[in-house]
This record gives C-alpha cells, structure tokens and sequence, in this order.
C-alpha cells in the first residue's frame, strides 16, 4: 500500500476507534440515568449521543497529549499508528463481548505504546509524559472520583434525613437528567480528543499536514462517530456499571455522576487523557460505600479493575503481536 491508501486507512481505523469508543465507554455515561429509571433508556441513549458530540467538538488538551506527548514525534511512523488503533479497537470489542466497562483511553495508549517499541525500541516513548499524563492519573481518578461521590452522598444522606424521601427522590430524578447531561458532555470532551489526535498523528506521520494541529474536518468527524457509537448503545456493559455494583437510586445516580463529571472536566483541561469508565464505577462505588460496605458488589468491582489492570499492557500486546507478523512478511 502506498502512503497515501494508509493514511486512508488510519483514517478509517481512527474513526472505527471513535465508534467502539462511543458504544464502549457512552455505557458508562448512561448507565446510572437508566438504573435509577431518571430516563427510558432510547431518551438516555438520543440525549448522551447528542451532548457527547457536542462535547467532542471543544478541543481540549487531551488531543494534543495523544499526538506530541506520548511518542516522538520524529520517530512515528505510519505503521506505528495503524497497529496502535488496531490494538485497540481489538481490546474493545473483546471487553465489550463480556460486558467490562474498561478503558478505551487506555486500550489506545496502550496499543500505541506496544506498536512504538516494536517499531523504534523504548527510547522512543517519552516515558515522562506517559507517567505524568497517563499512569498517575489512571491510578489516582477512581480514587477521587470515588472519594467525592462518598462525600457529596453523604451530604445528600443528611439533607434528606427528616425530609419526605418520595418528593425529593422525584426532584433528584429531574436534578439527574442535568448531572447526566454533563456527564456526556464530559465524556466528549476527553474521549473524542483522543481519536482526534491519533488521526492528526497519522496524517503528521503520513505527510499530509505540516503539525499535528488537528483540522477541522478531523474534529468534525470523530465528533459525529463518537455520538454514532453512542447511539448504538451498548447495553452489556450498561448492566454491569449500572445493575451489578450497586443498587442506585437517584439521589445516588446524581451524585457519581456530578461526581466522576467534575473530575473529567479538570482532568481535560489538563490534557490528561483520564477513563470515564473508571469514574463513573469509582463513583458509583463512592455513593454505594456512603450508604453501607454491604450495599457494593465488590466482587463485580474486582473484574472490574482487573480489566483496568490489564487494558494498558494487553491493548499493547495486540498491537505489539500484530505488527511483529505483519514484519515477518
């Protein structure tokens, strides 16, 4: 294949990305608004498509650490973002088919950094950007998330005590549709940019632009894909995140979900490339935790971070294993 015929394919792959992306981790911004019935799910799925491509249009500094901060800009090569795209879209649909709410945030870094050291070797990640910009917040934002969930719930527990629970559990129904509604606009915001800045990564390595500023029509594009994914729905994993942890009522799907928003937003205009996956099941934790240790399904939540463990160094291994035979030919 020429140059050109690959810089289609990433391209192509980039916006595949977008999709899984968007029916992958859109579970986890919906989730909550249908477990608490605050929305029919068809009414949750339209809203969030509709707020997550709104989202994905406002670049922040997510994009650009995709694209200058992770590699080398010198040493990427075509190949490298092709297998890296390809990694990660296998780890999605692979987690997706059991119903895992993990990382496509991390499944693309992953696949990035496996398809790099096999095409430069390890000198060619910038390991200080990859730690200060991926790992520690991926270790630290469910912790956050989790941490203010628990408190905000707690201080939702002691505005409610004394006061008549059906009435406001009907205002925080209404109250949710707004916590939701910024989730997915959160979610937008931080995911979309990563498509965004492998695409613009691609075309860098293929030639085609000067920089890896991102065009307009790039930003456009993965913009309709993520809220396309979105619309698809992805309901396995909306079972999980939603049904299987805890039970949620809608004092409790308000405040994860003004929770795990918050911490995206600041994370975003940071350029730290968070999982909103992670938020959002550290968050539903927190509000779980706040009523009781009992009232958490902590055996639904070890899977769960066994799949967070797993999606950096096995997204990496995919692109890694798959760009290794693809040299052998």
């Amino acid at each position: 294949m020429g140059t050109l015929e690959i810089a289609i394919l990433i391209v192509i792959l980039g916006l595949l990305f977008d999709y899984t992306n968007g029916f992958h981790d859109a579970a986890n911004v919906i989730s909550t608004v249908i477990a608490t019935r605050a929305l029919a799910p068809m009414a949750a799925i339209v809203l969030t498509a509709l707020l997550n491509t709104l989202g994905a249009t406002q670049i922040s500094g997510v994009a650009h650490t995709i694209s200058t901060g992770l590699i080398q800009e010198a040493a990427v090569t075509q190949e490298i973002v092709v297998f890296a795209l390809f990694g990660a879209i296998l780890w999605n649909f692979v987690t997706w088919y059991f119903g895992l709410p993990s990382s496509s945030s991390y499944a693309l870094i992953g696949g990035m950094v496996g398809a790099s050291m096999v095409e430069g070797g390890v000198g060619i990640v910038l390991w200080e950007g990859l730690t200060n910009k991926v790992l520690i917040p991926m270790v630290l934002s469910p912790f956050i998330g989790f941490i203010c969930a628990y408190g905000l719930m707690k201080i939702v527990y002691r505005f409610l005590k004394n006061r008549s629970e059906s009435r406001f559990h009907k205002i925080f129904r209404y109250l949710q549709i707004g916590s939701g509604s910024l989730m997915a606009l959160s979610h937008g915001l931080n995911d979309a940019q990563k498509s965004m800045g492998i695409i613009a990564l691609g075309l860098f390595a293929s030639g085609l632009v000067a920089t890896t500023h991102i065009p307009l029509w790039v930003i456009l594009a993965c913009a309709l894909m993520m809220g396309l994914g979105t619309a698809t729905g992805g309901f396995r994993i909306i079972n999980t995140v939603g049904f299987k942890i805890t039970k949620l009522t809608s004092p409790q799907g308000f405040a994860a979900e003004i929770s795990a928003s918050f911490v995206i937003l600041f994370a975003s205009f940071l350029g730290m490339p968070i999982s909103s996956s992670q938020m959002i099941v550290g968050s539903v934790s927190g509000v779980g935790t706040a009523k009781g240790t009992s009232h958490v399904q902590w055996q639904v939540g070890k899977k769960v971070v066994l799949a967070w463990i797993c999606t950096l160094p096995g997204a990496a291994l995919f692109s890694a294993i798959a760009l290794r035979i693809m040299k052998s030919f």
